[in-house]
């Protein structure tokens, strides 16, 4: 695992005081999300699907800050959309490491050189860089030419200039064990502390339905993955367990309260990934959300997921209970052979409702409201008019479309 130990140390900690005061359900990692909008449309993606009022909306600096303090997860993820196209993503970063939080600022590195000087190296910040494999693979991901080549310039440039950087990759049906293995090798020649590594979840706006991964296929994939890694130095950014889980060895439940995201709608339920409503705070999220409606067993979108944002938290939360356990897979490596742990039964799922029309309508409605009523709302329910007065809205798409 190549988290840094002062941030292993501090999560630790974190996790330790929770159990102490008895609480069942915490957050480690704050996905904030400031915005919809993205310069990239990848088909695997489902995140940016919405229409042009909402792609131009955006947290305000405040509404990050009071997010990040309200949940109070050590780390804080600002995924997107894409992050950099926000005006005052640097203020908000900036606020967040005044804070001490861990900030890892996800990014598919088009615009990262032409913002790098907005930062400042700290090792409170990553930048998380987005690349799906190889030239030809991720490029075909992110369905643009060039963008690979973009990215591993803003890397070098990012290690350069002393920032910390971690690589981000998702995969499909359409990867290969050994076309990912050569990723991992070309990956650590980069300089970049580790690569977070996920199956990709079945977005169901996302364009392309075809590539994503059942659970079989997952376990499989990462089974012949790591068996081929074998002796090699690859710097995960995950822990042990979490790995392990990957390759079918643990029998994991979802824990999505441990990665909760706030969005310009508010706080989503029930995790990054799903959306099927939303909490007004954080408190609500977590109090009135019924988690057992969802995660693989529960839920028919569930079915197949082993994302990290949902099954991460469950690792850690068992690396604390069998630590022996957790330094077991990491000395000896990720088991390749024999037979994997039971399969979660899905006979019992509930099937899948289907809310985003839904919850589009009513924010429709509630913004024509507000109109009538001659309400302004806050800066993250404002229009594209107010969000180009504020710099973040037509300007910064133009700016956006820019490769580099």
């Amino acid at each position: 695992m190549s988290v840094p130990l002062r941030q292993q140390i501090r999560v630790g900690g974190y996790v330790v005081k929770q159990k102490l005061r008895g609480n069942k359900r915490y957050p480690l990692v704050l996905m904030l999300e400031p915005l919809f909008r993205c310069n990239l449309a990848c088909p695997g993606c489902g995140k940016i699907d919405y229409p042009e009022p909402i792609l131009n909306r955006r947290l305000s600096v405040q509404e990050c800050i009071d997010a990040a303090e309200e949940c109070g997860a050590p780390v804080v993820s600002i995924p997107g959309g894409e992050p950099l196209i926000h005006k005052e993503m640097d203020t908000i970063v900036n606020e967040l490491l005044k804070r001490k939080f861990y900030v890892y600022l996800c990014t598919n590195a088009l615009l990262l050189r032409k913002k790098l000087h907005l930062f400042t190296p700290s090792p409170y910040l990553t930048f998380s860089i987005h690349l799906d494999g190889l030239k030809e693979d991720h490029d075909r991901a992110v369905d643009q030419k060039g963008v690979f080549d973009t990215a591993v310039a803003a890397i070098k440039e990012a290690r350069d200039k002393g920032f910390r950087v971690n690589v981000n990759a998702t995969l499909f049906n359409n990867a290969e064990a050994p076309k990912v293995a050569e990723f991992m090798d070309y990956v650590s020649t980069l300089g970049v502390e580790g690569v977070t590594v996920s199956p990709g979840y079945a977005y169901e706006r996302a364009p392309d339905q075809e590539h994503f991964l059942n659970r079989e296929q997952t376990k499989n994939l990462f089974r012949d993955l790591f068996r081929l890694g074998k002796g090699k130095k690859w710097g995960f950014s995950q822990s042990s367990l979490f790995l392990d889980f990957l390759a079918g060895n643990q029998e994991y439940y979802c824990t999505p309260w441990s990665n909760p995201t706030r969005n310009i709608f508010g706080w989503q339920r029930p995790c990054y990934l799903l959306n099927e409503g939303y909490a007004k705070s954080y408190k609500e999220l977590m109090e009135e959300t019924e988690w057992a409606s969802y995660g693989t067993g529960n839920y028919e979108k569930c079915a197949n997921c082993m994302v990290h944002c949902g099954y991460e938290g469950t690792a850690v939360e068992d690396a604390i209970r069998n630590p022996l356990k957790a330094l077991w897979v990491r000395m000896r490596g990720v088991k390749t052979e024999g037979p994997m742990a039971p399969e979660i039964p899905l006979e019992n799922q509930r099937r899948a409702e289907y809310a985003f029309e839904k919850l589009v309508s009513e924010f429709d409605a509630a913004e024509k409201a507000k109109k009538a009523n001659g309400q302004g709302g806050s800066p993250s329910a404002q229009g594209a008019a107010a969000a180009k007065a504020a710099g973040n809205g037509v300007d910064a798409e133009r700016e956006a479309r820019q490769v580099g």
